[in-house]
């Protein structure tokens, strides 16, 4: 181990990280289990997680904010995860009355709906599966197996999604046309399509009700339709719930949209593989794939499992995981994510990944728990929401009773604005304009291989005024060169380097692994090394033939131990920007070594973005300073050098308090400066615990991406505002045209239906708009 602290990095498994996720994704274990009971699918948890810093508590006390953290923990102690594919759900408040439907049943501790991956997960001390499908199906909604296929799913018609709005659509023609025939016929002719429209919806309503949701828009649109008809508006009852059916068809087209990029990349995993068992060749489940079996991808043929290439070389097209459009060239031995498509020729392949934890699993759980850690302003606006639609509510009793009561005015014209105003209390274009935006942000940045854990990590991205750096891995290559030999005491170039080599044999930093690497060239074998040793904070010793070597820091010797050559050789390599390393053999030093990182190749680019964007940039290094200081300098930031991972936390607090402050890191010793930032980002090439502890990843692995990820959070919440907007300003608008008498029933839904379409669409932007 070196004194150059902010290369602390533990060994990669690059089959860990082949996604530039590189999780191992503990924190929630969703069901893997390939046991099904009553289409459910159930994990045991005899463990807990306990995910070092987070947030995730157990005090009855905790604030409601960090609801979202603790739902994405492990189950309680003795109970059991469910889960289930839902279909049916139009928009997020679908999940809602879920969720109000299963949480009332004995048993259940914990019940979350993932919009985004449709999917409901169930926390139970017991097996309560059939009577949470018998509450889903009440409540309108359909469960499937959470393992079904594809081919296995039930297909859509088209005549039972459309038929209810043709129908009454046809009715309401109809009814028109009697209407202007026979003014007596037209009304009977409405009640009665009213009466068609109102079944379905008023149905709803009671099971939504049962199930613990009363005031759904469904529950509204019934009082609103029954209304009407007792004040004799008729054509205006069956206007308000064909508008209604189109909202509602509208709505799912738009909340199916959002949903796009997930279910494609559900799909990039194929449902079998090609099994090579010595010369027999046979079609198996991916299901039933195992690491160590060998699977052969034909070209144009997409990998069902990480895995290592086998053959000499091959090209991949990984642009669906990574947003990286060209395609990638591997060899022998080198680890491809699960979904990558094969290019140009057949590949052998050797599965790595257990079923169920491949980059594409781990991308999706990433996407399950960044649904649950929701924005603060997304939490607001359900709990405005929640004490917004009963105030309306009562707001429009009031309408209704007291001008007749109190003023003497006419019943039906009051109850008229009254169930009006019912209607404007919907609250659904509230309530979607956060999620809409942010589950298209999500989507939009995992496009362009930026992963993002949920709602409040985007919210904070856009906030960031300054981004501190590491150096090594981050801002560098992470894999440095030797560039200087400099014997001394008569040593030769290749003694000094096969005797530095032999004592860092087995170490997998970086420095370490550029010494050996040089050494090699030789072509010598390396003498044994024994009693070799890290010593924290100064360098790695060991003995070699009898003698104790020493690789050490230069600021790290006692005064004295260099010459006032080998010091100045020191200065001018430090300088220059590299890291020098003196090697000692029995306390007298025979020579220097000289290495240095390249920068990223984006590395000035990203810097430059950033300013752009009025970010302000600090790297933050164990190396020594005048290194720091050369490559600061090229890349025009601010720097402190010669840092203990713990020296990287103060000063990232000390960041934070003046301005909101993010850390992007991919060492182990990276993740306790992430934990104390604003917001971590990890690059995708780095260790599991970097990524773990980070709110956001670069699957790409390009700093450019940074940049990308806060233009992408800015917008997104350029975009909740006007959703906001849109939906506040609407209603309100007609809230007082209402008052005045000005608009009616029909126009009131077309403004909650219009509100909710338009706030949608406007999210929907943010998938197209080039950032």
């Amino acid at each position: 181990m070196h004194t150059h602290q902010n290369h602390n990095h533990q060994e990669h498994n690059p089959a860990e990280g082949a996604c530039g996720c590189n999780h191992s994704h503990g924190k929630t274990q969703h069901g893997c289990s390939s046991e099904q009971k009553n289409l459910a699918v159930e994990t045991d948890h005899a463990h807990s997680h306990d995910h070092g810093a987070s947030c995730c508590s157990t005090d009855d006390h905790e604030d409601p904010d960090e609801e979202s953290d603790r739902l994405a923990a492990a189950p309680p102690s003795g109970s059991r995860r469910y889960s289930w594919k839902v279909t049916g759900m139009d928009c997020p408040s679908c999940a809602k009355k879920i969720e109000n439907a299963i949480t009332g049943i004995p048993g259940v501790e914990n019940a979350r709906v993932l919009f985004a991956t449709e999917k409901l997960v169930v926390d139970a001390q017991s097996d309560v599966s059939l009577r949470i499908q018998d509450a889903v199906q009440q409540a309108g909604f359909t469960l499937l197996g959470a393992q079904t296929t594809k081919a296995e799913s039930p297909k859509a018609s088209h005549l039972k999604e459309f038929g209810p709005l043709l129908l009454l659509t046809t009715l309401m023609v109809v009814s028109w046309a009697l209407d202007m025939v026979n003014p007596e016929l037209g009304r009977i002719a409405f009640i009665a399509t009213t009466l068609v429209g109102l079944a379905p919806v008023a149905t709803k309503a009671l099971r939504l009700i049962r199930s613990g949701t009363p005031f759904a828009i469904e529950t509204l649109m019934s009082v609103a339709a029954i209304g009407a008809l007792f004040i004799g508006a008729t054509a205006e009852a069956a206007m308000v719930l064909l508008l209604f059916m189109v909202g509602e068809l509208l709505e799912s087209y738009a909340a199916n949209r959002a949903r796009r990029g997930v279910k494609a990349l559900m799909e990039l995993v194929p449902e079998d593989a090609l099994l090579v068992r010595g010369s027999e060749r046979k079609r198996v489940p991916v299901a039933g794939l195992r690491p160590g079996d060998v699977i052969e991808i034909a070209p144009g043929g997409r990998l069902p499992a990480d895995a290592e290439l086998l053959n000499p070389f091959a090209s991949f097209d990984e642009s669906a995981l990574t947003g990286e459009s060209v395609p990638v060239e591997r060899q022998q031995g080198q680890k491809v994510a699960a979904g990558s498509l094969s290019v140009d020729q057949a590949a052998q392949m050797k599965v790595i990944s257990e079923p169920g934890k491949n980059a594409i699993d781990r991308i999706l759980q990433l996407i399950e728990e960044a649904e649950e850690r929701r924005a603060p302003i997304e939490r607001f606006l359900d709990r405005f929401s929640s004490y917004y639609t009963p105030a309306i509510m009562l707001l429009a009793v009031a309408v209704i009773l007291v001008p007749p009561l109190l003023m003497s005015q006419p019943w039906d014209i009051w109850i008229y604005r009254g169930l009006t105003l019912l209607l404007i209390g919907c609250p659904c274009a509230l309530v979607i304009s956060t999620p809409a935006a942010i589950t298209s942000g999500l989507a939009a940045a995992t496009r362009r291989g930026a992963l993002i854990k949920g709602g409040a990590a985007l919210e904070q991205l856009g906030q960031v005024q300054t981004i501190a750096f590491d150096k090594t891995g981050t801002l560098t290559e992470g894999k440095p060169r030797i560039t200087d030999v400099l014997p001394s005491n008569g040593f030769s170039e290749q003694r000094l380097l096969t005797l530095a080599a032999a004592v860092e044999t087995g170490s997998h930093h970086p420095l370490a692994q550029a010494i050996i690497k040089r050494a090699e060239q030789y072509g010598a074998p390396l003498p044994p090394a024994q009693a070799r040793r890290a010593l924290a904070g100064v360098g790695v010793e060991g003995k070699v033939d009898g003698k104790t070597l020493l690789i050490s820091a230069p600021a790290k010797l006692a005064a004295g131990q260099l010459d006032a050559q080998l010091q100045n050789q020191v200065e001018k390599l430090e300088n220059a920007g590299k890291t020098a390393v003196v090697v000692l053999e029995d306390g007298v030093a025979i020579g220097l070594l000289a290495l240095r990182d390249t920068l990223r190749s984006d590395a000035k680019q990203a810097i430059a973005e950033l300013n752009a964007l009025g970010i302000h940039g600090v790297m933050l290094t164990g190396d020594n300073p005048r290194a720091a200081a050369a490559i600061a300098a090229e890349l025009g930031i601010d720097y402190r050098a010669g840092l203990l991972p713990e020296d990287k936390v103060k000063a990232v607090i000390e960041l934070s308090e003046r301005r909101p402050t993010a850390m992007i890191g991919d060492g182990i010793n990276d993740a306790p400066a992430m934990k104390a930032s604003s917001i971590g980002i990890a690059m995708g090439s780095g260790t599991d615990v970097a990524l773990e502890t980070a709110d956001a990843a670069l699957t790409h692995n390009r700093l450019v991406g940074v940049a990308e990820m806060i233009r992408i959070s800015r917008a997104t919440h350029a975009n909740i505002r006007q959703n906001i907007t849109i939906a506040l300003g609407l209603k309100g608008i007609f809230l007082i045209t209402t008052l005045l008498g000005m608009t009616g029933l029909w126009l009131a839904v077309l403004a909650d239906s219009g509100a909710t379409a338009l706030v949608t669409a406007n999210a929907l932007r943010l998938l197209k708009k080039r950032q």
